[in-house]
């Protein structure tokens, strides 16, 4: 119970509106990193990720729960992986800066080749010879042939649209080769001017926590 109460305290400052705008980011390929570089450059706002439920839970599950008006839409949408932006900036600002935001950095185990990586066979270069044991561990086919890494056949690390393993990402970590992009796409928006809700693209939702309540066109008249 205690640890509950912790993360309603932590998300309290959602429902007392210190901000006129919220949105809701889905991610792609999380970086803690990037993802300091845009809260610090976002330092006039806040941004939220936690668990979606206890995020729902602060806004609002249902009209009879929510903070203010149509903070409830806001809630369905909080499913999968995303999170919460609260910003007094304009919907224009957030829309272009998020827009345009993509940062590229190397595919992890489980991710989505993007482009098929093939080694021809000869001389590697790009390796010293005190690596070959290891990139034999990790199944390529070589070895060391008067001081240098040579790969003995031709070899495809991997093929666009292969889910990595862990040994196709280190592999392709060491060859420099950036297949993932950081990215916070904005998918909905709430203004607390009239309550205005806006889905920007089409995503899976939560439940309604009432049969036949519809989510689409929902505005401070709703």
């Amino acid at each position: 119970m205690l640890g509950k109460k912790k993360d309603s305290l932590k998300y309290k400052s959602i429902s007392h509106f210190f901000y006129c705008r919220i949105f809701v980011f889905q991610y792609e390929n999380m970086r803690n990193a990037k993802l300091k570089t845009v809260r610090d450059e976002w330092s006039h706002s806040k941004f939220f990720i936690g668990k979606n439920r206890v995020l729902a839970k602060a806004l609002g599950n249902s009209e009879a729960e929510e903070y203010s008006d149509n903070l409830h839409l806001v809630s369905r949408c909080l499913k999968n992986e995303c999170g919460l932006l609260a910003t007094n900036q304009s919907q224009d600002d957030v829309m272009e800066y998020f827009t345009h935001l993509s940062e590229p950095d190397f595919a992890r185990t489980g991710g989505i080749a993007t482009d098929t990586v093939e080694l021809k066979q000869g001389v590697l270069e790009m390796f010293p010879h005190n690596m070959e044991p290891q990139l034999r561990k990790m199944g390529m086919p070589v070895q060391l042939v008067k001081g240098q890494v040579m790969c003995i056949v031709d070899f495809t690390v991997c093929n666009k649209g292969d889910t990595l393993t862990s040994e196709q990402a280190r592999i392709l970590k060491l060859l420099g080769h950036q297949q993932a992009e950081f990215k916070l796409n904005i998918v909905s928006g709430w203004s607390k001017e009239g309550g205005k809700f806006e889905l920007f693209k089409e995503i899976e939702m939560r439940a309604p926590r009432q049969a036949g309540e519809s989510i689409l066109g929902s505005s401070g008249g709703a």
